[in-house]
């Protein structure tokens, strides 16, 4: 970075560098500032941990949280894995299908399942009702620790699946012979070779769902009610007109902040214990089950992708359902709440969506690629440190996000606060670190010497870059670009802090209908978010010609 060697590339790289120190590093600072300094009496303390720490309430809030998603994370792997593996191991009919309908299955926002499940589940769901009429019983329903357990863990074992199937493609399946000749069992194969081969990427998809699920703020919000977790707090401490302390919630987000961080690394650390290379000469292959071990593995397999997709089934199912006040569903299959969504509302809540979303994804690739090839073919310290920061936002939940974007620019010289461009921001944000890692993985496996080749033919470097490795990173940016664009789609966390009456988008609005109690208009937007995501995949297979999605 000496001043006679700047060029193209160091100008990049201290854009970006600027661009992270103002959006990403200057607004986490200020939550820590704010958690610490006492703006009304000019000083700094510590009495917002204090208030934390010595009343029940708000620590049994953190324990909550931790609860939720060491619980859901685990039932996640001990779903997603033997999935996964069934399907590499046993022919099931229809596998193809079944594999597309689990990665839809995780495209849909956590709380659309929430709401689905509130359908099925609620105090007045169809299944409760049927259970309540037929036993005799009292349930009321899924409200609570166990019903955000059930949603959170149906919509993360996917992205495990996903993980996991593309780790599987690489195991050389002479391993599994040879324990199996040795005489271990099915199940002794899978714990003691299967399972310590994948295991980095065990630990690596586990830490997604864990990050993903504690940072969730729609399904404890919807089905929690006395079960409250922190970024539930953290919103109402921070929005509440009543009693509302934003030094106070920057302190829980300050802490959070902190547990996230801690938990990353400790990821980071156990990940490396576990680092295996992995080169399948034999790769494992799909064969024809009999008996009774065929049924088993067609009823498991069957039976877990149906519960998956139901919440889609759901809303797509009662949108076209025909209510009264909204709440109340005839029985009759109507298209009034599309009428009422479409023609008698304003339309602008789906354009937001589509547009900021397309605004971000657009600004989201150009990052991912440069940051990729600069951390990769440009390394030194301050690409190092690109590299970490981009990863910032991940362990940084999005009500966190949002809060420290408003502390930002919130006021003069550069306010922002209810503008689009503070949600194209935290999109931004957000979902960038899924294409930078993408990307970067896509870069490390490109040999340097394809470059080396069009410059020794006369080619400049920018050339280069635009004409051969942009295009040879493709695949990997769209794996990633994919993934961000279907969950800037069902951003809720950050958006229902940060919208405006002019910038609210699907995800806002099926949050704010579900809590009005206006459940047609509420499945008719579902179903429009879930119709979305579904095109927006198969988009990708025709792009990369795949026809499944492995990471």
């Amino acid at each position: 970075m000496r001043p006679k060697a700047f060029n193209g590339w160091n100008w990049i790289t201290l854009s970006i560098v600027l661009f992270f120190a103002l959006f990403i590093l200057f607004p986490v600072v200020l939550v820590l500032n704010k958690s610490i300094y006492n703006g009304e009496v000019g000083r700094f303390t510590l009495e917002h941990f204090s208030l934390f720490f010595e009343r029940k309430f708000y620590w049994v809030t953190l324990w909550n949280s931790i609860k939720v998603t060491v619980v859901a994370t685990l039932l996640a792997v001990l779903i997603g894995l033997p999935l996964a593996y069934m399907l590499r191991r046993v022919k099931i009919f229809g596998s193809g299908i079944v594999q597309i309908l689990i990665i839809v299955s995780y495209i849909s926002p956590p709380f659309i399942g929430a709401y689905a499940w509130i359908q099925l589940l609620g105090r007045s769901g169809v299944i409760t009702k049927w259970i309540n009429d037929t036993f005799q019983l009292q349930f009321d329903g899924i409200y609570g620790f166990a019903g955000i357990v059930l949603v959170l863990t149906l919509q993360s074992f996917p992205l495990i699946f996903i993980y996991i199937s593309g780790a599987l493609k690489n195991l050389d399946n002479s391993l599994i012979e040879a324990a199996e000749s040795l005489g271990y069992s099915g199940v002794q194969r899978v714990i003691k070779i299967v399972v310590p081969l994948i295991a980095p990427t065990i630990l690596a998809s586990s830490l997604l769902v864990f990050m993903r699920v504690i940072a969730d703020f729609g399904t404890p919000m919807l089905i929690g009610e006395g079960y409250r977790t922190i970024p539930v707090l953290i919103y109402t401490q921070f929005m509440s007109e009543v009693g509302g302390d934003a030094g106070f919630a920057a302190a829980l987000a300050s802490i959070f902040i902190i547990v996230t961080i801690a938990l990353f690394l400790v990821q980071r650390v156990i990940a490396r214990q576990y680092s295996y290379s992995m080169s399948a000469l034999r790769p494992m292959e799909t064969k024809k089950s009999t008996g009774l071990k065929n049924l088993l593995s067609h009823v498991a397999v069957y039976g877990v992708t149906l519960l998956a997709i139901l919440p889609q089934l759901v809303v797509v199912y009662t949108s076209f359902l025909e209510t009264i006040g909204g709440q109340v569903y005839t029985g009759k299959f109507s298209l009034q709440n599309y009428e009422n969504i479409l023609f008698n509302r304003d339309l602008s809540m789906i354009l937001n969506t589509y547009q900021l979303g397309l605004i971000a994804i657009v600004v989201i690739v150009i990052l991912g690629i440069l940051i990729a090839y600069l951390t990769v073919r440009k390394r030194n310290k301050v690409t190092s440190l690109l590299d970490t920061v981009s990863m910032l936002p991940f362990v940084i939940p999005g009500s966190v996000l949002a809060m420290a974007l408003i502390f930002a620019f919130g006021e003069a010289p550069l306010y922002l606060t209810g503008t689009s461009l503070i949600m194209v921001l935290a999109f931004v944000i957000r979902r960038m670190p899924y294409t930078v890692r993408s990307s970067t993985a896509i870069v490390s496996q490109i040999s340097p010497s394809m470059e080396e080749a069009a410059i020794s033919l006369g080619a400049s470097e920018r050339r280069t870059f635009f004409r051969v490795v942009v295009p040879m990173m493709m695949p990997g940016v769209l794996a990633g670009a994919i993934m961000s664009w279907m969950t800037i789609l069902g951003e809720l966390s950050a958006s229902i802090i940060l919208y405006s009456t002019n910038t609210q988008t699907l995800a806002v609005s099926i949050y704010t209908e579900v809590i009005r109690g206006n459940f047609g208009n509420a499945s008719a937007y579902s179903a429009i978010l879930t119709v979305t995501s579904i095109l927006s995949l198969f988009l990708f297979f025709k792009l990369t010609g795949k026809k499944e999605m492995n990471v």
